[in-house]
């Protein structure tokens, strides 16, 4: 199993990959959410620029939220940038969707992008919108076409595994695989921290280093399910009663503040009552023996590599501290 970094994207994430690279993670998968975080493809380069080995790319483009053309282009630059270093990742939108009042695509429209996409980076013209599209760059403006970057898919659940079989070079998903035939490359997302002997999940440090990946999980449910899907989960009525004093039409934007960057004042009062209890059981997070296992059982289930992000005041040394419990 191969052990990558993911990052919620912010200006301090070039730094980072640099430390992820120094501790020899494999890759470092950058989030794409622009109501959020600062513009994927300029931190992308900046991180090209202070590392030489470490493999980069966004994890997951949303394609409604840019021309193809526009994803060609950053792609371009990066390869140009980062030879041989680059894969991409796209899916149908989970927050970066969300926060801007919109639900997630239709698989047939991400597979129809992906096409447009894959065209563009051989060098081939395509129709988007009903004009035909080429990329025109010249030498030293984009590397070389054709280029051959691997493209990889957040597939959820069946349909988006079908579009995955098709079109992907292999898949991106969150917590554990998905199930179903698909690309021998599977990505795994996970947050977490690695408890030291007598910290609890009820601790300041574990809760700053991993609730994020627990408080994703209300957001979630909330979004897919609704009152009764989060209403479920311990503190989640008061979690939602929080999100439900807004406006219906504002409430997109309370529910994904902080999105797996830290705990909002709602997200810490839900786990205060309870939530926290499951910080060891859903999220990446337990002692370094506890840790491992998690690993073996995500490598039966499928999974090639692991993209562990880490959140908190100490991203470097949860990275070094994640390394040194499942990197060897």
């Amino acid at each position: 199993m191969k052990l990558s970094a993911a990052f919620a994207t912010s200006l301090d994430t070039p730094e980072h990959v640099r430390i992820a690279e120094s501790l020899g993670y494999e890759r470092a998968w950058l989030y794409d959410s622009p109501a959020l975080y600062p513009d994927v493809w300029a931190i992308l380069a900046l991180a090209a620029e202070r590392t030489s080995r470490i493999g980069l790319g966004p994890a997951v483009l949303v394609p409604s939220l840019r021309h193809p053309m526009t994803n060609a282009a950053g792609v371009a630059m990066l390869e140009a940038m980062a030879p041989g270093r680059v894969a991409v990742a796209l899916g149908a939108g989970f927050t970066g969707r969300y926060v801007v009042g919109q639900k997630p695509m239709r698989w047939s429209d991400v597979a129809a992008y992906v096409r447009v996409l894959r065209a563009l980076l051989r060098g081939d013209e395509a129709e988007w919108e009903g004009a035909v599209v080429k990329m025109l760059h010249p030498d030293g403006f984009g590397a070389a076409r054709p280029s051959e970057v691997p493209i990889l898919l957040g597939a959820d659940g069946p349909k988006g595994m079908a579009v995955a079989r098709e079109l992907a070079d292999g898949t991106f998903h969150a917590a554990r695989p998905q199930e179903g035939e698909g690309p021998a490359w599977r990505a795994v997302l996970v947050f977490g921290t690695v408890l030291a002997d007598g910290e609890s999940a009820t601790d300041d440090r574990v809760l700053d280093a991993a609730g994020h990946g627990l408080a994703v999980v209300y957001h979630a449910m909330y979004e897919r399910g609704g009152a009764a899907a989060v209403d479920g989960l311990p503190g989640g009525a008061t979690w939602r009663a929080a999100v439900e004093a807004a406006p219906p039409e504002r409430r997109h934007l309370l529910t994904h503040e902080n999105h797996l960057v830290s705990l909002t004042d709602r997200d810490r009062e839900a786990l205060g009552e309870g939530g926290a209890s499951l910080l060891t059981a859903i999220s990446f997070t337990g002692s370094a023996s506890a840790l491992r296992d998690k690993v073996a059982a995500l490598e039966a289930a499928g999974a090639t590599e692991l993209a562990y992000q880490p959140a908190g005041p100490d991203i470097g040394g949860e990275l070094e501290r994640m390394m040194a419990a499942i990197g060897g």
